[in-house]
């Protein structure tokens, strides 16, 4: 039985959803966008400052693996509501205080604080639209939840251009309490109540690895999403570093920050419309990572020719614009019990999957006596690879009716 309740993605779950989405995004980057100001602030320069920011970006990151499991068990038990209020004062709250640090080590323990409020956000958003929506229309729901972050990661990089970095985070902080406020009106499902009286094993993390079946699809699902974060953690993020190798004079990370995630937030509501009127999501899957993977062979090209790689950055983006079908599949896989468990880990074990991607790029380069930009070419073989073949193996899942149970 289908009990959603909207038709129409212009909803107070939709709006919920995406304001969060858009901050939380928003927030994420900022660090990418201020890794460099931040530091040089704090004494920081070349080879020292590249390695302190990477340490910071695996710091925060584990922090959103940790928060991934934390938040995904509290909200298939307690609710998906809970979760997405209980995050967003986390975040909150570690933001304004990371505009007042003076160290990296305190640097360091804040960034891990707000990323283990940040990974609620997204994998609770989605199952609150994907349960209050019809099967029909919940593609759509999700498009604006997608796009709306896609915009939030945009305002990052243009706060980069008018903001100091201790006002940005000031901003942001008190941008998640402003959410708050407007996030009291938001309902749980009624997928959700129905469940927690019949459903078993309801957020249980190690249940997901009770079959060989549930196991694989789990682990597909990170593996399809890991490029996007190669592409934005490491290729985008160390955009200085590339250039100053390549002597690419001119270059402004904000410009390229912005040109991406202006791609991903189009990408978002275009594989998602795609999604809808085709009614499929496995064939845009393969479609837009098949896009990104050649927009980054062309990015590579640039930097080798010493050309701009702003147009680069932008399609690469576009590319992986799958983001938005992705969380949606991912969500469809698994039932009500567990829902946001697999949707909150699997967004922040991708986005975290840079703090195995920094180690694995760094030891290529030191092992082969290679440069940075070939060791993250072989990074990227690695993870392109394993991201097809899964996508490949997950059904597809268009249509699929979300009110059932593991």
């Amino acid at each position: 039985m289908n009990t959603a309740r909207y038709s129409s993605p212009f909803n107070i779950a939709v709006l919920a959803a995406g304001l969060g989405f858009f901050i939380d995004a928003f927030d994420l980057f900022l660090f990418n966008v201020y890794r460099v100001p931040s530091l040089k602030e704090m004494g920081f320069a070349g080879d020292a400052l590249t390695h302190a920011g990477e340490r910071l970006l695996s710091i925060q990151m584990l922090g959103m693996m940790i928060g991934g499991i934390i938040s995904g068990i509290i909200a298939d038990r307690k609710g998906r509501v809970t979760v997405m209020f209980g995050s967003i004062v986390l975040y909150s709250l570690a933001n304004i205080a990371n505009s007042f640090v003076h160290d990296v080590d305190t640097y360091a323990f804040i960034r891990f604080l707000a990323g283990i409020g940040l990974a609620g956000e997204l994998g609770a958003g989605i199952t609150l639209v994907g349960e209050s929506m019809s099967i029909e229309k919940r593609g759509y729901g999700t498009i604006l939840v997608a796009t709306l972050g896609g915009l939030g990661a945009v305002t990052a990089g243009l706060a980069g251009d008018f903001l100091p970095w201790r006002q940005a985070f000031l901003v942001a902080g008190v941008a998640g309490f402003f959410l708050l406020f407007m996030r009291v009106r938001s309902m749980e499902t009624q997928v959700f109540l129905q469940s927690k009286s019949t459903a078993t094993h309801r957020g249980s993390f190690f249940y997901l690895f009770s079959s060989y079946k549930r196991m694989g699809k789990y682990l597909a699902c990170i593996l399809m999403g890991v490029p996007i974060w190669y592409t934005v953690g490491l290729l985008i993020t160390l955009s200085p570093e590339l250039a100053k190798q390549h002597q690419l004079e001119g270059l402004k990370l904000s410009t390229v920050f912005i040109l991406f995630q202006v791609g991903i937030a189009s990408g978002d509501l275009l594989s998602g419309v795609l999604s809808q009127v085709l009614k499929t999501r496995k064939k845009v899957l393969v479609s837009f990572m098949s896009f990104a993977l050649i927009a980054t062979f062309f990015h590579f090209i640039h930097l080798f020719h010493g050309k701009n790689i702003a147009v680069t950055s932008l399609l690469m983006g576009l590319g992986c614009g799958y983001l938005s079908v992705f969380v949606t599949a991912t969500s469809e896989q698994f039932g009500t019990n567990l829902r946001v468990t697999v949707t909150a880990t699997v967004t922040n074990f991708m986005r975290g999957a840079v703090v195995l991607l920094i180690p694995l790029h760094q030891w290529i380069e030191s092992q082969f006596g290679l440069s940075l930009s070939f060791g993250l070419i072989i990074t990227g073989l690695i993870v392109w690879l394993l991201a097809f073949a899964a996508v490949l193996a997950l059904p597809d899942t268009y249509g699929k009716d979300l009110n059932y149970s593991e």
